[in-house]
C-alpha cells in the first residue's frame, strides 16, 4: 500500500507516460533523420558517380551493384568500395573508390573509372587536405587538370611515363607543390593495374550490401 497521497501517484505517473512519450519520439526522429541522411548520401554517391559514367551507358542498379576489396594492392589504408556498370548485362565499366595514402596533407580520396576496355573513363577527386592554392587544383572546380586522365590507359602513355614531369613523366606538376599530383597520379596507375590483374573477377563476385559510400553527404 502506498504511503503517498494519490494526487502525488497519479503525478508520478503522469511524469512517467511523458517520458515514455519523449523518449519514443526522439528515437523516432533520430530513425527519420538517419535515412533522410543515407538518403541524401546515396543521391549525391549517384550523382558523383555518374560524372564519371553518364546514366545512358548502363542499365543495373549502379548503387546496389558493388563489392569491397583488400586494398594492399591499391595502395590505400582501408578497403577499397568498387561499383560495376553494366548494359544488356554486359561490363561497361568500373568505379573504383581508393585514397591515395601519399599527399602532402595525406590521404586523398578519388573515384577512378576505368571502362571494359581498360581506358580511364575519368577520375575524380572527392577529398584531400592539400594546401588551398597549392594542391587543390587536382579539384574539378580549380582546374582541368584532373579531367585530362580520361581516355588515357596502362599503354597510353607507356609505363615509364606514368609521372609527373618532374620524375620524367608525362603528367603537369603544379606550381608549388608537386607531392599531391605526383600522389593522385601513382594512385591512377595502381587502380588501371589492378583492374588489368582482376577484372574478370571485379565483374563476377557476388554484390555486397553493405558497401561503404566514398562520398559524405556535403560533398
Amino acid at each position: 500500500m502506498s504511503l503517498l497521497p494519490p494526487s502525488v501517484v497519479k503525478a508520478a505517473k503522469v511524469v512517467a507516460l511523458f517520458s515514455v512519450i519523449g523518449t519514443g519520439l526522439v528515437a523516432l526522429v533520430h530513425k527519420g533523420t538517419e535515412n533522410r541522411i543515407s538518403a541524401n548520401q546515396r543521391q549525391t554517391l549517384l550523382h558523383t558517380l555518374q560524372a564519371l559514367v553518364p546514366a545512358e551507358a548502363y542499365d543495373n542498379d549502379l548503387l546496389a551493384d558493388g563489392i569491397e576489396v583488400d586494398a594492399k594492392e591499391l595502395g590505400s589504408a582501408r578497403d577499397v568500395s568498387i561499383y560495376r556498370a553494366r548494359k544488356g548485362n554486359q561490363p561497361v565499366a568500373v568505379v573504383f573508390a581508393p585514397g591515395a595514402p601519399d599527399g602532402y596533407s595525406g590521404e586523398i580520396r578519388m573515384l577512378v573509372a576505368v571502362k571494359a576496355d581498360g581506358t580511364l573513363a575519368g577520375v575524380r577527386v572527392i577529398g584531400h587536405k592539400e594546401t588551398p592554392g597549392l594542391g587543390d587544383p587536382i579539384e574539378e572546380n580549380k582546374s582541368d587538370w584532373i579531367l585530362r586522365f580520361a581516355g588515357l590507359s596502362l599503354n597510353n602513355p607507356p609505363a615509364a611515363q606514368w609521372k609527373v614531369k618532374r620524375d620524367g613523366g608525362a603528367f603537369d606538376q603544379f606550381t608549388g607543390a608537386t607531392i599531391t599530383p605526383r600522389a593522385v597520379v601513382k594512385q591512377v596507375r595502381r587502380t588501371l593495374d589492378y583492374f588489368a590483374a582482376h577484372q574478370a573477377e571485379l565483374y563476377t563476385q557476388a554484390p555486397q550490401t553493405d558497401v561503404d559510400s566514398p562520398v559524405d553527404e556535403d560533398e
